[in-house]
């Protein structure tokens, strides 16, 4: 099959690869859409990740498709069915699972390879994170249930209350998603570099839009906005040290700072002790997602109540996929459908 693999920084080949084979337990999908994503974007910027692969590996992580392959012991699948899966999977055994903090598990089992004709679902996958598509739902929209999923996740980790006034920065599609889930209950002020993604985020329920290009003091911007306090909640957005230090001077008193952009290995940043101690400051690290978000995910893509297809900008083969990512790297677009 034809598949893409990561090598390094910016190095990414498309080769023929072995068809993949279920084994016990795991079932293998034909890719029908997959979608990619600011994530895949800084791993092939960066030539790795933390976490979730090491090179050279398959790439890309949302996608959907129909199961064309059953292993020994599956019982609840079966070939034609319609399913997207998560890139991950906890053990369900260990100390943070047993407290249902699966995120945080240390044995999560990842899964790379949507950029392909083909992927395997590992059988932790198919236990906990394999989920069956509407049939009314394009697979194309169900292949954004994972960042969804994290987005849901990080929404739930912030404890936004109605009438509360958000900030969201960075405009890629993690933060637009934030700001279409966020915007159904409160106020949401988004900034971003792209005003053609600004006018998105507008369309998703912002209700207002800042380019940080023209308007560059943002947290005195934020204080002006709300009476001169600051946000009751800030979500960074971009992975970008120094927008994390930002994030925080833009909280009120009391405010909870949602740090959820994954910065580069090793990065560190500065706090002022005196303001995050006596402004009673919230600062949260939020990681990836969990089976309950992935869940809930699906089902509100598949509800139809926010039009998450505002995103996709392009749909493409398989045989573009070099030139999609130097798109994405010049903020040409948001997500783009590989077919």
């Amino acid at each position: 099959m034809l598949a893409a693999l990561l090598y390094g920084q910016e190095d990414l080949r498309l080769e023929q690869v072995p068809d993949p084979t279920p084994q016990a337990g795991e079932v293998v999908i034909q890719v029908e859409a997959a979608t990619t994503c600011g994530t895949d974007l800084k791993v092939w910027r960066r030539g790795g990740h933390a976490k979730m692969l090491t090179p050279p590996t398959l790439f890309g992580h949302e996608g959907a498709g129909r199961i064309v392959a059953v292993g020994t012991g599956v019982t609840n699948w079966r070939v034609g069915d319609r399913v997207v899966a998560n890139n991950s999977a906890p053990c369900m055994k260990c100390f943070f699972c047993q407290r249902k903090e699966y995120s945080l598990c240390p044995h999560l089992t990842w899964n790379n390879g949507t950029f392909a004709e083909y992927l395997k679902i590992p059988a932790p996958i198919v236990r906990h994170n394999l989920l069956l598509v509407p049939d009314h739902l394009p697979l194309v929209l169900a292949a954004m249930t994972e960042p969804l999923a994290c987005v849901l996740h990080g929404i739930s980790r912030s404890g936004a209350k109605p009438d509360d006034k958000v900030v969201i920065l960075g405009d890629g599609a993690i933060g637009l998603m934030f700001v279409a889930v966020l915007a159904e209950y409160t106020e949401v002020i988004l900034w971003g570099g792209n005003n053609q993604r600004l006018e998105i985020g507008e369309k998703l329920g912002a209700a207002k839009t800042f380019n940080y290009h023209q308007v560059t003091d943002t947290a005195h911007t934020v204080k002006e906005l709300t009476a001169g306090w600051g946000a009751d909640i800030v979500i960074e957005a971009t992975g970008v040290p120094s927008v994390w230090e930002t994030a925080i001077a833009c909280g009120r008193p009391g405010a909870t700072i949602n740090l959820f952009g994954g910065c580069p290995r090793d990065s560190t940043i500065t706090v002022n002790t005196e303001q995050l101690h006596y402004s009673e400051l919230t600062l949260k690290g939020v990681f990836h997602n969990t089976p309950e978000y992935v869940k809930a995910a699906l089902s509100l893509i598949a509800s139809g109540t926010i039009p998450f297809d505002l995103l996709i900008g392009e749909h493409r083969p398989l045989q573009d996929l070099e030139q999609v990512f130097m798109d994405m790297k010049a903020r040409k677009v948001i997500k783009v459908a590989m077919v």
